[in-house]
């Protein structure tokens, strides 16, 4: 009797430790991601329809840490950071860039994952070009509201052409209706080697950006315990797995 005593109030305990540790979520037991669903190799739909891609994969890694079941909702870039602020989601996984800006309205987890800006054209361009300033005067396709088109209107002189997505800026560059188009240097090795677009990367412009997992500012309990899953996976082997399997590569560090 004594002995079952015990191990109830030991459960009782573990039970407790858990649960003061579970990140604060919309649905209990439930991980609200936030993401586009169109923007491969990271968040896409693939020919069966089933949602795939890397940052997909880290999104189940990470749920499957924290011992909360994920559940995807697909939005359009644009609204993706206001779906956030009213709480249509708990998290965006989503390649979304760590800026500063953005730090003063949403929190971010450690960087999971660096990459940085290239230009693309396509594959039987005569011009390659090289930097910001070989863009000035020309059409040139971005994703709106990201952070890439931040980029392109701060170097001033670019005629900024915004789209919902890369599908459809990418689509317009192949035939000609904009002059090059600006989004990651992962995301282009990936089309080429894949869908085989007949595209090519240009200039690479900066050093290696991070991204992290964006979450509401005032979610402390999800910023600690997101961390603590990124350093799980990284330490058991899961995350070189997925980025291998993507990109051949490790991306996880600049």
């Amino acid at each position: 009797m004594k002995r079952t005593l015990i191990l109830s109030v030991v459960a009782l305990g573990l039970a407790a430790t858990a649960s003061a540790q579970r990140p604060t979520t919309l649905t209990s037991g439930v991980l609200k991601i936030g993401m586009e669903g169109t923007y491969a190799p990271f968040t896409f739909k693939d020919e069966k329809g089933q949602l795939v891609g890397f940052d997909v994969d880290i999104a189940k890694a990470v749920a499957a840490r924290l011992g909360l079941k994920p559940e995807f909702v697909l939005t359009e870039w644009s609204g993706i950071l206001a779906g956030l602020q009213a709480r249509k989601y708990d998290v965006i996984v989503n390649q979304v860039g760590i800026t500063a800006e953005r730090q003063k309205a949403i929190g971010f987890s450690a960087p999971y994952a660096y990459s940085s800006p290239q230009i693309i054209v396509r594959k039987n361009a005569a011009t390659a070009f090289k930097n910001l300033t070989d863009l000035k005067g020309k059409r040139v396709g971005v994703g709106l509201g990201s952070n890439f088109e931040k980029q392109l209107r701060d170097a001033g002189g670019i005629n900024v052409v915004t789209y919902p997505g890369a599908p459809e800026y990418l689509s317009d560059l192949i035939s000609g209706r904009i002059d090059a188009a600006f989004n990651d240097r992962l995301l282009v090795g990936y089309l080429i080697k894949k869908d085989g677009l007949p595209v090519k990367g240009a200039g690479v412009i900066g050093a290696a950006e991070p991204v992290g997992i964006a979450f509401r500012k005032d979610n402390t309990s999800l910023k600690t315990a997101i961390d603590r899953a990124l350093l799980q996976i990284e330490a058991n082997g899961t995350y070189a797995k997925i980025s291998r399997q993507w990109f051949g590569q490790d991306v996880s560090k600049p």
